[in-house]
């Protein structure tokens, strides 16, 4: 114990690389004086558990396939209060391991090594992935959780320990990256960057480009339901909307044919799908809240205030009579007018639409309720239980 930092070095297959990290490492703990550990995250079938354990380092030894497990079965063994991660592979520098230190006694909890705004030797990185695949994955995470990086992906970054295990990272592939940086901007976390040095890997690369950038691109969409849902919903059922109403007071011609019917059918379809994907996005910042990714939301926290099981009971039933309505009134019209109104078509539809919305109103607000009960439960047990 006593520890200051712990340098954890996730590895697979890296005997050709692994002995020179350590060293290098030690070397630094050595010139600039740091009480530090080093830990083999390995999973590897070759000889680099062999060559760790001649270094004399502490060895995690698993089976498991993953940057995010070898991550996590690591720090389990860190004593350390600073955290800091780097590939086993060569390619990046140790010797600026003080940078990252310096970075974390100014304040900041989490500081990322920025291969971009650093150097990046030649043949170090692909075209594709300086230019298109890196600089992309860091513009989605920005723009989704509000963050400033500039190399999202960069495997070399340290943390304070006691924010990392505050971020219950949970994650097994290469989208532990982006989890960590995601969940510390969520917390509140101070996040900073440090330019570095990235060289040639020596050995077989492990990464698969587009299957890991998808990885990257999904993990941050199923945590970002504004963009992945509230967004997409919202323009579909505005839309849908419009289509409807202005159906009902006129048609629409193409070519020389009344198209209305079919611009309506249209309409109630983009009003009844955004209409539910809003909901799914409603249901996906509660699972997220359940799933300890996300403390609290604001949007939550209103509907369940503003919202009870009642008063959406009862919106959801005021928008089925509104829907009703409009189905007999239309309906009545369209048994009188002969030759056929063209209005009652559309009208029919709108109140069918409206009618629909009402009844996933009513489904939706019981089971955001269920949901909303079962979470007040647990946070009663959990304050119950400790305070005992």
């Amino acid at each position: 114990m006593g520890v200051d930092v712990s340098v954890i070095l996730p590895c697979r297959n890296e005997e050709k690389t692994i002995g020179k990290c350590i060293l290098q490492i030690k070397e630094i703990f050595r010139k600039e004086k740091i009480n530090g550990e080093i830990i083999v995250s390995d999973s590897s079938s070759d000889n680099s558990a062999k060559i760790a354990k001649q270094q004399k380092v502490k060895l995690v030894k698993h089976d498991k396939k993953g940057y995010g497990v070898a991550c996590m079965e690591a720090i389990r063994e860190t004593n350390g209060k600073y955290i800091i991660i780097g590939d086993a592979d060569g390619t990046y520098d140790f010797a600026e391991i003080p940078f990252f230190i310096k970075k974390l006694e100014l304040g900041n909890d989490l500081v990322i090594g920025s291969r971009l705004k650093g150097k990046i030797k030649k043949g170090a990185m692909p075209f594709l992935h300086r230019y298109i695949g890196n600089p992309l994955l860091s513009f989605l995470l920005n723009l989704f959780f509000h963050t400033n990086i500039s190399d999202s992906n960069s495997g070399f970054r340290t943390i304070k320990k006691k924010a990392l295990l505050s971020l219950e990272l949970k994650t097994i592939g290469m989208e532990f990256a982006s989890e960590m940086i995601i969940k510390a901007a969520k917390r509140g976390l101070k996040i900073a960057e440090v330019p570095i040095t990235y060289s040639k890997r020596i050995g077989e690369s492990k990464l698969k480009s587009f299957s890991d950038g998808w990885r990257h691109i999904r993990f941050m969409l199923m945590f970002s339901p504004t963009y992945l849902f509230f967004i997409p919903g919202f323009l579909l059922l505005i839309s849908g909307l419009i289509l409807s109403i202005l159906m009902l007071f006129g048609t629409f011609i193409a070519n020389g044919r009344d198209i209305g019917l079919y611009v309506s059918l249209l309409g109630a379809l983009f009003s009844i799908l955004g209409y539910q994907v809003i909901n799914l996005g409603l249901y996906s910042k509660i699972y997220a809240i359940h799933t300890g990714f996300e403390k609290e939301d604001k949007l939550i926290d209103f509907i369940a205030e503003k919202f009870p099981l009642e008063r959406g009971i009862l919106t959801g039933v005021a928008i089925i009579i509104i829907g009703l309505m409009s189905f007999i009134i239309f309906m009545m019209r369209l048994l009188k007018n002969i030759p056929l109104s063209k209005t009652s078509y559309p009208g029919i539809l709108f109140g069918l639409t409206l009618f629909v919305i009402g009844i996933q109103t009513i489904f939706s607000v019981f089971f955001i309720s269920i949901m909303l009960i079962e979470k007040k439960n647990e946070v009663i047990y959990e304050k119950n239980y400790f305070s005992s």
